[in-house]
């Protein structure tokens, strides 16, 4: 190695150019045989520098998201489902909905991809810039009112509401009582307009009510939850189940028999 090259090792290493020291001298080398002009060697070198830093600021976010299995929406079979809206999902996937402001709710049974297509926006949105935060509804009122017990309930919001996009998944798999009721109201009232939010449930909204054991409450959330939103259906049975089903070693229940009644 020539002292020019110890030197300007040093000095990247001293800059904190991590890439650059590893791969300067092959740029500088391919550009010395292409003739590059100086000014196109150093954008080479810095875009190598650049690129690198982002995938490991791309790397470490989604590591910070608390997401449960990290998958893309290239992977999702559009095909599968009985029922769902390709296009709005593709329109969601542009993040535009992140700069308005606007919520995500996706609804349908269990297995039909809510959590997937939830999680792949939500990689989207980091690869271009945006913080996120992926966690079960019931493990976030939890922890809020946990801090609601211990007075910490302002610091908590005030944490949740910095990041533009909060994923809520599962909501409807467990009812709540009041306190987390007012918990969940507290949280989606600190974001409203202010922050976008992806939500999943296995329930419609007429059955939210039942959620919350409160129709007041139920409609509130709903009024904020629902004036700046897109909300997609997803109908079908469950992916997870469909290899079980071929197989022959899982049925689907059959559906109940209408009952006959006096009128129509």
């Amino acid at each position: 190695m020539s002292l020019q090259s110890e030197r300007i090792q040093l000095l990247m290493q001293r800059l904190c150019l991590t890439e650059m020291v590893h791969g300067y001298e092959a740029l500088a080398e391919q550009a010395a045989q292409k003739n590059l002009p100086y000014c196109d060697f150093l954008e080479q070198v810095l875009e190598s520098e650049a690129n690198v830093r982002q995938e490991r600021n791309i790397k470490v976010r989604t590591q910070l998201a608390g997401f449960p299995d990290l998958k893309r929406l290239e992977q999702f079979d559009f095909k599968f489902p009985a029922a769902i809206d390709e296009k709005k999902i593709r329109e969601l996937a542009s993040l535009r909905f992140l700069e308005r402001h606007e919520n995500a709710v996706f609804l349908g049974p269990p297995g039909v991809g809510k959590t997937h297509l939830a999680v792949s926006l939500g990689m989207e949105a980091i690869r271009h810039g945006f913080s996120v935060y992926f966690v079960s509804l019931p493990d976030l009122l939890d922890r809020l009112v946990q801090a609601q017990a211990e007075n910490r309930m302002r610091r908590k919001l005030a944490h949740l509401r910095k990041c533009r996009l909060l994923v809520l998944d599962d909501i409807g798999y467990r009812s709540l009582d009041e306190q987390a009721t007012t918990c969940l109201f507290q949280l989606i009232s600190e974001r409203y307009e202010r922050g976008s939010m992806i939500l999943t449930s296995n329930k419609s909204y007429g059955e939210w009510g039942s959620i919350f054991q409160d129709n007041v409450i139920a409609s509130a959330i709903l009024d904020r939850l629902l004036h700046h939103s897109h909300t997609i259906n997803i109908k079908g049975e469950s992916y997870r189940l469909k290899d079980k089903r071929k197989a022959g070693v899982w049925t689907p229940p059959a559906a109940e028999p209408a009952t006959s009644g006096g009128g129509a």
